[in-house]
């Protein structure tokens, strides 16, 4: 009843700027694909959108590698082209919830996403949502969302573009794109190959004296294809559609001192169609999906399935009312070799924007979730944005914000044949924030600071338990995250150079609070895999067409058990990196790179004997005709 009384109250957050951007919707229809700006409901919270150059920096190349080397967050990596699972603020892999065009890529049988199979010439755009955004959402969203888009454009005629990395250990990755365009129509088709041998040398810690050896069996082959298409149906209205196709096969590398030879391969399938219609103070929006995975583990099979339909009205109601309001749908099947099951969730959502003063924002969000005939917990969330200092050049706010969230039980966690649990409960959160933010600019000089300081508390944290001859999930664990966040950046033109700097910084407590039996001794322990430090900072100088780059980040020790008495070292990368554009023929524009990757050949583990590459080198070469 609150949740249909509110689909027709709202208040605007930011009235002027919201009505140029739908303004700008209606009018530029025929250069842009319209999607929602995520911030506009998120004021009092922390999203992050990774800069192009980044990207392009890692064509070819795994999203994992990415987000461990450009961000503040830390990535479980099991190896080079292994496994890789994301921990934001403290939390576990599934506590993370991952979108790519709107469509929630999570597997529903493990309730994580694997980096390290997310080619970066998947999407255009990266955005990363920090804290539990589960109002906003739904499962999953406890420490964080990542959001992965696709970005087509009119009006832009033929293009086409081609990458090609070689570098070392065997690396040799390949992507064609070709886009076409005018006023009401738009394609983009995308192909891709990366390969890696992965036959570095390192250390082998579990061999007496730790004699220098060649990784052996850990090879990964990935190919794949996108199709993007959009239509202009009329003034008001827009037609786009996604579909893509990813395959890997991977040779899984053994722990040290292992002579394991698993196989991996998995095939993954997305599509998804929005139809948006617009008008002058509301835009509606209806998105269909599907998203199919197989997993193929030493010839074990496993496939899930997931279907969404939602629907959706973002309404600006007045000068100081915005709303949005919608439902949406997913239909889940598992086919596993242990179980089969289905799972349906249906989910309403309301959104509101405040606005009582020009300097002050407020977002509220309710969200509540049924799946097979169950209420998950009622997620709502408020966040507030206030400027209280606001100068010709200098600009100071701050921001805060509070909320509920929570995670349904994994397929495996409630079917898994023998000891899965049909009566486990969801996890659930609830976690607030308070964070300053300045922003300069004057004489071509930029600077940016922030600092979040954030608590979380969640409870019915599920592990799974030996019961007897079997293993099975249990709601037993309580963990306390708290931690600080910094993100700085600064840019400064001279004449023709210009010098950009960026710096990240974590600093994560995640805390166990209670012990899981009598000889537990978890209390008051870090959680093990999760540092408490991580740093980053990226420098870049460009000189007309030449950009030079130098990346660094530095990880704390890890814990490997509950226990915290042994850890994994600290470890820190040094990455060098230049390019060079060209111009040739008149009509064909290249950038010619090198990069050297772990400059000072330090030999680390992310995860204990687990072995990574020491000094690499590659070479980029991009085209575009």
């Amino acid at each position: 009843m609150l949740i249909s009384l509110l689909c027709f109250v709202s208040l605007n957050l930011d009235t002027a700027t919201y009505q140029h951007s739908l303004q700008d919707t209606v009018e530029l229809h025929a250069i842009d694909v319209y999607a929602s700006p995520l911030e506009k409901f998120s004021h009092g919270q922390t999203l992050h959108t990774i800069d192009s150059r980044d990207l392009a920096d890692f064509q070819g190349q795994a999203f994992a590698e990415v987000l461990q080397q450009r961000t503040g967050l830390f990535l479980r990596q099991y190896g080079p082209g292994m496994l890789a699972s994301l921990t934001m603020r403290g939390t576990s892999a599934g506590h993370n919830a991952v979108f790519w065009n709107g469509l929630p890529v999570n597997s529903p049988s493990l309730g994580q996403a694997d980096f390290s199979i997310i080619p970066v010439g998947g999407f255009d755009q990266a955005t990363i949502h920090y804290g539990s955004a589960g109002a906003l959402y739904g499962t999953d969203a406890i420490g964080g969302a990542v959001h992965l888009n696709s970005r087509n454009q009119f009006n832009q005629g033929h293009q086409t573009r081609i990458n090609t990395t070689l570098g070392s250990f065997g690396r040799w990755n390949q992507l064609v794109a070709y886009e076409f365009s005018n006023k009401n129509f738009s394609t983009r088709t995308r192909a891709y190959r990366n390969y890696t041998k992965n036959n570095f040398k390192f250390n082998n810690l579990a061999r007496a004296g730790s004699p220098e050896e060649r990784q052996r069996h850990a090879a990964v082959e990935q190919f794949g294809a996108m199709q993007d298409l959009a239509w202009n149906l009329s003034k008001k209205q827009q037609l786009s559609t996604s579909i893509w196709y990813n395959f890997s096969d991977r040779q899984i590398q053994p722990v040290m001192g292992s002579n394991d030879r698993d196989q991996q391969v998995d095939r993954n399938f997305r599509a998804v169609v929005d139809y948006n219609q617009f008008s002058s103070n509301l835009i509606w929006n209806i998105k269909s999906g599907v998203v199919l995975d197989e997993i193929d583990f030493n010839g074990s099979l496993s496939q899930t399935v997931q279907y969404l339909l939602s629907t959706d009205v973002d309404w600006t109601v007045s000068e100081k009312l915005q709303s949005k309001s919608g439902i949406r749908h997913n239909h889940v099947r598992g086919n596993l070799s242990s179980y089969q099951a289905t799972d349906d969730r249906t989910e309403l959502y309301q959104a509101i924007n405040i606005r009582p003063i020009s300097d002050l924002a407020i977002s509220i969000n309710l969200r509540q979730m049924i799946y097979d005939g169950t209420l998950a917990p009622f997620t709502p969330s408020a966040g507030a944005e206030w400027t209280f200092r606001k100068g010709e050049h200098n600009k100071i706010s701050t921001h805060t914000a509070v909320s509920r969230s929570f995670k349904i039980p994994t397929l495996n966690d409630r079917f898994w044949v023998p000891g899965g649990n049909p009566d486990i409960e969801p996890e659930k959160s609830i976690s607030s924030e308070i964070g300053l933010k300045q922003e300069l600019e004057k004489n071509g000089f930029q600077l940016s600071n922030q600092i979040n300081i954030y608590s979380m508390w969640v409870d019915n944290w599920i592990i799974w338990l030996p019961r007897g001859s079997f293993w099975s999930p249990e709601n037993i664990r309580e963990v306390r995250n708290q931690g600080i966040e910094y993100f700085g950046a600064a840019s400064k033109t001279y004449g023709n150079v210009k010098v950009s700097l960026s710096a990240t910084y974590n600093y994560t407590l995640a805390t166990i609070l209670n012990n899981i039996s009598s000889n537990d001794r978890s209390q008051g322990n870090q959680l093990p895999l999760t540092p408490k430090h991580k740093a980053q900072g990226n420098i870049r100088i460009a000189y007309q067409s030449t950009e030079a780059m130098i990346n660094g980040h530095w990880v704390g020790e890890r814990y490997v058990n509950t226990d915290n008495i042994s850890a994994v070292a600290p470890y820190g990368l040094l990455d060098l990196g230049i390019n060079h554009k060209l111009k040739l023929f008149s009509t064909i524009n290249a950038t010619l790179g090198l990069q050297v990757n772990n400059l000072t050949n330090s030999d680390y583990q992310v995860l204990r004997l687990r072995a990574m590459p020491g000094r690499n080198y590659q070479i980029n070469i991009n085209v575009n005709l």
